[in-house]
């Protein structure tokens, strides 16, 4: 009987080991400039769940990366870009609803984050649907020390920060103003390859660039979350 509990118990340990699900849900962006993987931040489950919602429904088949700017972002998920004219102003298409701010002061906009677009609003509430990933580039010490002086008011970097904004590069004076959800961790070229594209004087370029966004299946995640050490 013991023999039997044991077993049963093994087996059941074992069973619900092989069914964990993965750490971290991971999503493949498609254009015709290569594919990136981001992995969403479990750090920011609102901004991170209504990425897979719209993912789910489809909503970013189509669109278009409408505003780039090389060594700063590309920025997407405007559901008016769909259909857009040649030359048409883009970035005010939305879903309706916003959702709220989800700072992290250990998140912050180093090359290749994946981060929410937004207007003015006093609550810096994000975009429902709008998003960017960062290109960036490299800071000097003296360069982050003038940013602190200037755009960022006083706030300081902290060292570790600085490291990467020298050693990796991105764009520091987005931090605490944008909420960082997600980054690449791979095929962070395809977003170099955009951002130099020729483009209007809006930033949209002249060819359109279209995405197609899918989640990973489950064994893909878990096979990351390997890769990654996660």
């Amino acid at each position: 009987m013991r023999k039997l509990l044991l077993f049963t118990f093994l087996l059941a340990a074992f069973t619900s080991a092989f069914a964990k699900g993965p750490k971290n849900q991971y999503v493949r962006i498609q254009t015709s400039y290569g594919d990136c993987i981001i992995r969403l931040y479990n750090e920011t489950p609102k901004h991170r769940d209504n990425f897979i919602k719209l993912t789910k429904q489809g909503l970013y088949n189509g669109t278009l990366f409408h505003r780039v700017i090389q060594n700063f972002m590309i920025q997407g998920g405007d559901p008016d870009s769909r259909k857009a004219k040649p030359g048409q102003e883009l970035g005010n298409g939305d879903v309706g609803y916003t959702v709220p701010a989800e700072f992290r002061d250990s998140l912050f906009h180093k090359r290749g984050v994946l981060a929410a677009a937004r207007d003015d609003n006093p609550a810096k509430a994000s975009s429902g649907c709008q998003f960017y990933i960062t290109e960036g580039r490299r800071f000097t010490d003296g360069k982050l020390d003038t940013l602190e002086q200037t755009r960022l008011k006083g706030r300081k970097i902290p060292a570790w920060q600085r490291e990467i904004y020298k050693s990796v590069g991105g764009v520091p004076h987005l931090d605490q103003n944008y909420t960082v959800f997600g980054e690449v961790v791979t095929g962070i070229d395809m977003v170099d390859r955009i951002a130099a594209v020729k483009k209007d004087a809006r930033d949209r370029p002249v060819e359109d660039v279209h995405m197609t966004v899918t989640l990973l299946s489950k064994k893909e995640c878990k096979q990351l979350d390997k890769i990654l050490g996660l």
